[in-house]
């Protein structure tokens, strides 16, 4: 088999679909919305507010975090589609695998490793910090006296105490899954009981002139003042960082292979997790950015400092354990995908096959969370993390882009029908060992670029021009996200360059529309295809340019590193090389398409 299809050799709906699970099925849609809502609402809560209004967007950010929420409410409607679809252990990596091909999957499932390995030594770092600073510095004190780190991007010390978090935690879901979702559901309770106490107590003492403030009433290093005190840049730079509040969601996906009525529970639970995380987020925001002077916010802690000011100290001391509930929950929806991104992967023989060996006990991937959680907690315990969170959010935007494009492929494409409407002379038939390629003319893919060809259900042709067209558009979408987000520096030439791409990305998407869908049943489908999936699309590319040029080479670097693991390993141990699985799916390609 040539190289490049090896690379695009995709998995079959139903092939997927009919693979066996061991895996126990035990969570419902109350226990996936917790797990949502707490792998979600975790530090970010507690600290991007204060920095970000402080020295991002001032009271802007209220308008950051509902760009983000945009951001991810598409993403999760194209989530809920594709969960609704294809229920597996996998999440986005197993949609790309069918949509797109293999080494997109790949790609996909090595941005979710760094989302979540990331992700979960960042909030075990953050709960060590957060302890510490309650015992004035004792850990660290110590911690310091037995090494010191003196290196850039390291921590100054080896943090013990964020690599005992992650061990615990490893071995509580390695262990025995429904006690772990217990306790998770009890911390995500608890975490959204202390924000509704906030946003009510500190509702008490807002003062709306707090977001009006003139420029000559603030510090010279604080913009201008007013609600945009640093322009809307500011808060469109400010988006970009909010989106990492809203990064876990998608671990929902992750479990389809453990969820009791996966067809309605993944969609529900997708949704509901993100309105309420939006409601948390918007609501402290607001009420933070009102009670104090954007300038005044203490960028570490925000919501203890602001009660403090106010001289509440009993609701300070409530935060302050509400917040190690809430990271308690972050770091177990952060923890919980990991392994089950290792699970899927390996068991496609993309990476190595130990790491999705289910115990026969505790019926979870065991030596895969173990080993996870051993990564997690080394990450955690000697980097300086905060200068990885960026390169996480790139990841995620990544990902997102590609659940977003797997939408337009599947809803476009019927694998059970047949091309009987087209006649026999006019295609070409070319058949190898793994697939079956039909070549159309010239004259009859420009006829079906809108459909003039006037094809009432979808086949290899229509398929195909969506396919064309959505992936054209993604490629544009690169320069005009580029364009954008300098919109401030465009001159006349530039402004016409981007108003010829918006025309062309136009008729691109009236083309896609045209296209006859797909007519197979599903129990969640994304409103006003194919314009909501594309608006995640530019979305989640505009704000990638966002971030500086540091974080692009070590994305690009992690990358690299991932793309050697696949052709070293990954394309030859792939399940997809063997013959038994390729000879039925062209028998299903042939069956599909009614070639004689």
């Amino acid at each position: 088999m040539a190289v490049s299809q090896k690379l695009s050799r995709k998995k079959t709906m139903a092939g997927v679909v009919r693979e066996t699970s061991t895996l126990n099925r035990v969570l419902s849609t109350v226990d996936l919305t917790a797990l949502g809502v707490g792998s979600t609402i975790g530090v970010g809560v507690y600290v991007l507010p204060g920095e970000l209004s402080k020295f991002v967007a001032g009271p802007a950010v209220v308008v950051s975090f509902f760009i983000a929420a945009i951001a991810s409410a598409f993403a999760g409607l194209c989530y809920s589609e594709l969960a609704s679809r294809i229920p597996k252990a996998g999440s986005a990596y197993s949609y790309a695998y069918i949509a797109v091909g293999e080494l997109a999957a790949f790609i996909v499932g090595w941005n979710l490793l760094l989302e979540y390995t990331i992700g979960g030594a960042s909030v075990a770092k953050g709960m060590s910090l957060y302890l510490d600073s309650l015992g004035n510095k004792t850990m660290e004190t110590f911690f310091r006296s037995i090494y010191e780190i003196d290196l850039p991007y390291l921590s100054q010390y080896f943090d013990f105490t964020a690599m005992f978090i992650v061990f615990i935690f490893s071995v509580g879901l390695a262990c025995g899954l429904k006690d772990s979702v217990r306790l998770n559901n009890l911390f995500t309770f608890l975490n959204c009981a202390i924000m509704v106490i906030v946003i009510v107590g500190g509702s008490f003492h807002i003062n709306f002139k707090n977001w009006s403030l003139p420029k000559t009433s603030v510090p010279n290093w604080a913009g201008k003042g007013g609600f945009w005190p640093y322009g809307l840049q500011g808060a469109l730079k400010g988006a970009s960082t909010c989106f990492y509040g809203y990064v876990g969601f998608d671990c929902i996906a992750a479990s389809g292979e453990e969820v009791k009525n996966p067809q309605k529970a993944l969609p529900l639970a997708i949704i509901l997790s993100l309105f309420i995380v939006f409601l948390a987020y918007s609501g402290v925001s607001a009420v933070l950015t009102l009670m104090l002077p954007y300038y005044a916010q203490d960028p570490d802690m925000p919501l203890s400092h602001a009660f403090d000011v106010i001289e509440w100290p009993l609701l300070k001391w409530t935060i302050g354990v509400g917040a190690i509930f809430g990271m308690c929950a972050c770091m177990f929806g952060s923890m919980y995908p990991l392994p089950r991104i290792l699970y899927a992967m390996s068991n496609d023989g993309l990476i190595f096959k130990s790491l999705g060996k289910v115990h026969p006990k505790f019926k979870t991937p065991f030596f895969g969370t173990i080993y996870a959680g051993l990564l997690t907690g080394c990450l955690s315990a000697i980097l300086n993390l905060k200068q990885l969170v960026d390169m996480m959010t790139i990841g995620t935007l990544l990902v997102y882009v590609m659940v977003a494009v797997c939408v337009l492929y599947t809803r476009y494409r019927e694998p059970n029908d047949n091309d009987h409407e087209m006649l026999a002379d006019e295609y070409i038939e070319s058949t190898t060992l793994t697939t079956l390629q039909v070549q159309y003319t010239k004259k009859q893919v420009l006829k079906q670029l809108f459909n003039l060809n006037r094809f009432v259900r979808s086949n290899s042709l229509s398929s195909y021009v969506a396919s064309f067209q959505t992936t054209c558009f993604t490629i544009l979408c690169l320069p005009l996200g580029l364009y954008l987000s300098h919109w401030y520096e465009l001159d006349r030439t530039n402004w016409i360059i981007v108003q010829g791409l918006i025309i062309v990305m136009f008729i691109q998407l009236v083309s896609i529309s045209m296209q006859p869908e797909s007519k197979t049943p599903v129990t969640f489908k994304v409103p006003l295809v194919p314009l909501t999936p594309a608006l995640s699309i530019f979305i989640n590319v505009y704000l990638m340019f966002f971030f500086d040029i540091y974080t692009w080479v070590k994305f690009i670097i992690w990358m690299v590193i991932g793309i050697a693991i696949y052709f070293g390993y990954g394309i030859r141990h792939s399940k997809e090389n063997n013959q038994n699985i390729n000879i039925v799916n062209t028998s299903l390609s042939k069956s599909s398409l009614n070639v004689d």
